[in-house]
């Protein structure tokens, strides 16, 4: 989406709107920051996200300095066309901190997402002797066969073990199931999806 910079409610917070960050592959929350007309036509043509630095009283290109920089991916406009929320793609840690995200915020929720990045990752940049790459070269049927014996080994593990047992066994799972949608060109976003449409 390209916004129209005529379109956006600037008067409202003197030439300044607020810009929340959002990693486009985890959704997680990266930052928050503010960019005046020129800096959101200088996002939209270059692609890297651009603030206007309060503190510096000039346009600040995230990453210019530490090479940190934030690839736009999508921009999207709230309701009342006085916020921007901008789906980027993080090189390296966020934060000046060198922490990930601004926020505090836990990761274990995202890491599903990380995993499935991951999981690509490995086909294209296969690495030999990996275990994914192993699987890959048994082929389809194998991978789809492990997906059944990890459902067989959860449903037990469920029944009769105990839960440090089932995290385990539903973490494997879970992994051969990425692992199996990844090999038919499929994704968890796929799966999230058919869900939302079945829930309506």
């Amino acid at each position: 989406m390209t916004i129209d910079t005529n379109s956006l409610d600037w008067d409202k917070t003197v030439g300044l709107l607020p810009v929340i960050i959002q990693d486009h592959k985890t959704l997680e929350v990266l930052m928050l920051g503010y960019m005046n007309a020129e800096a959101l036509e200088k996002t939209q043509a270059e692609g890297k996200v651009t603030f206007f630095s309060r503190s510096k009283n000039r346009l600040w290109t995230k990453g210019e300095t530490s090479n940190n920089f934030l690839y736009v991916k999508e921009l999207f406009v709230d309701c009342d066309n006085d916020t921007i929320l901008i789906k980027a793609d993080p090189v390296g840690p966020t934060c000046h901190t060198g922490s990930r995200s601004c926020f505090k915020t836990d990761f274990n929720q995202n890491f599903i997402f990380e995993l499935e990045n991951i999981i690509n990752d490995r086909y294209e940049n296969p690495v030999e002797g990996s275990y994914i790459n192993k699987m890959r070269n048994k082929g389809l049927n194998k991978i789809a066969q492990k997906v059944g014996e990890e459902g067989v080994e959860t449903v037990i593990a469920a029944l009769a073990e105990s839960e440090e047992e089932l995290i385990g066994e539903a973490s494997d799972l879970l992994f051969h199931l990425l692992f199996l949608l990844k090999e038919k060109g499929l994704s968890i976003q796929d799966i999230a999806k058919n869900l939302e449409k079945r829930h309506k």
